[in-house]
């Protein structure tokens, strides 16, 4: 793809996802504001105790929906068109019809919660948000997500590669999810009991089929551009889309272990989440040896290094995952405490998060044609980042095991639980002000780089990047 093109792309999709990227971190400064004020309430109970619309009952649902739907999916949507149309050589035709959707889908987000915040909440984990928003986010979703569809059909002879394969799936995986969920939950109620395993098929699915894959795909196009090397095997890379296509829509009925539903519903999900380690060691091991094929890069390139940190997460989801789903092993201890929470952090921000700031750090300056403003701020963004999300994931794996060997103390009052948990609380209460220093941090730079106040530099420096090449092929 010659320069020319590559700068149509650009400019038909600079405002489309500029938008997309600066209104999910508004979002996620606002959904870490919540995990604060959550973690607080953790272990100091009479933290803004008069206030009832932040009762811990109604901000840590906020905290979770906002992160994920407030953050996650207009990141992922405005990574994965920018790519869609980067790989198949096609301009964007429809990016005010874009700009629509997104602030139909940001209104959504909003109303979603403040519905929570003011007590209308389903109180289904990840399903949180009143039963009117659904319909809005998901016309909003199919908005955005139709062109790349049409672009891929239009693209010329040849250009194929692996990252769109995880795209183009999760872009039609999640309207099969959402849709059968909502329908299932909230159109056609049944037994409240199975309402609850539709709830954990949904949260794990979104996760599994959407969250996973956009990363794994942004981890394929991002370790070849900046290396400027090939994919090493795309038999391997097969091998991991289709063995997570088989096996995730399978996972999440175990956290019903022992509810009154069929017995070998929560060992198949045990079964399946332990297998998800397969597709995503698959990926990572095929990423990481494009990665360490040009190992020089790494220090100097800011996309390289979250990229590397993704992967790095993706293997602990994969070791937990394992850990916590062999036969015989702590599922029933951990089913209820802090550890899921850990689980889902780790995946949500570990892995998935780390990647999609590793394509925001690569994607922006294409779009406005200009260098980050300081690099200081970058490389605070990713230190802080990573220890801040290291110390939430590992504490709460760690603090729901002691969690749940305290609970199962049935001897002891329930304060000697309360009193168990509250050193991983406090870590998490610090931890996640860290993150919250980073993210606006990020905000404001990416808010200077849209609105054009930085410098606009003549001639783009590459930072190690191969910065006009395109992916090899794979």
């Amino acid at each position: 793809m010659d320069a020319a093109t590559r700068a149509g792309i650009d400019r038909s999709l600079r405002h489309p996802v500029m938008y997309l990227l600066t209104s999910g971190a508004a979002w996620l400064v606002v959904s870490v504001l919540l995990a604060i004020t959550a973690s607080i309430k953790t272990h100091c109970p009479t933290f803004l105790e008069d206030c009832g619309f932040v009762s811990f009952g109604r901000v840590f649902p906020a905290h979770i929906n906002t992160l994920v739907y407030g953050w996650g999916f207009p990141t992922a949507l405005g990574v994965m068109i920018w790519l869609m149309a980067r790989t198949t050589g096609q301009k964007c035709r429809a990016g005010g019809t874009i700009l629509t959707a997104t602030l139909m889908w940001n209104v959504g987000v909003a109303l979603g919660t403040l519905g929570i915040l003011c007590g209308f909440g389903t109180g289904m984990p990840w399903m949180e948000f009143p039963r009117f928003a659904w319909p809005v986010l998901l016309i909003a979703y199919v908005a955005i997500v139709v062109w790349s569809f049409i672009q891929f059909r239009v693209r010329e002879p040849g250009r194929d590669y692996v990252a769109q394969w995880y795209f183009l799936a999760a872009m039609v995986w999640f309207p099969w999810i959402s849709v059968t969920a909502n329908t299932l939950v909230h159109c056609v109620p049944g037994h409240p009991v199975m309402a609850a395993g539709i709830n954990a098929w949904f949260k794990s699915g979104v996760i599994f089929l959407f969250f996973v894959p956009v990363a794994l795909g942004a981890a394929y196009y991002l370790g070849s551009k900046l290396t400027g090397r090939a994919i090493p095997s795309l038999t391997l890379a097969r091998l991991g889309f289709w063995s997570l296509a088989v096996v995730a829509p399978w996972a999440g009925m175990q956290k019903l272990a022992g509810a009154p539903i069929p017995v070998f519903l929560p060992y198949v999900g045990a079964a399946a989440t332990l297998l998800l380690s397969v597709p995503l060691v698959i990926a990572v091991v095929n990423v990481l040896r494009t990665i360490f094929s040009s190992e020089e890069k790494l220090p100097s390139c800011p996309a390289l290094k979250f990229t590397l940190s993704g992967l790095v997460a993706a293997l602990l989801l994969a070791a937990v995952a394992v850990l916590f789903n062999l036969p015989g092993s702590s599922l029933w201890k951990v089913q209820f405490s802090l550890a899921g929470y850990g689980f889902d952090i780790l995946a949500v921000y570990g892995v998935f998060g780390f990647l999609m700031f590793a394509s925001a750090y690569f994607i922006v300056p294409r779009l406005t044609n200009r260098e980050w403003l300081c690099p200081r701020m970058v490389r605070i963004h990713y230190f802080f980042s990573v220890y801040g999300i290291g110390a939430i994931a590992v504490g709460a794996l760690i603090g729901g095991y002691v969690h749940g060997s305290a609970a199962e103390a049935w001897m002891q009052p329930w304060e000697y639980v309360v009193n168990e948990l509250r050193p991983f609380a406090a870590v998490s209460t610090f931890a996640w002000s860290v993150i919250l220093f980073a993210n606006v941090f990020f905000l404001i730079h990416l808010v200077l780089m849209w609105s054009g106040l930085d410098k606009v530099i003549a001639a783009r420096k590459t930072d190690g990047e191969t910065t006009d090449a395109e992916p090899a092929a794979h």
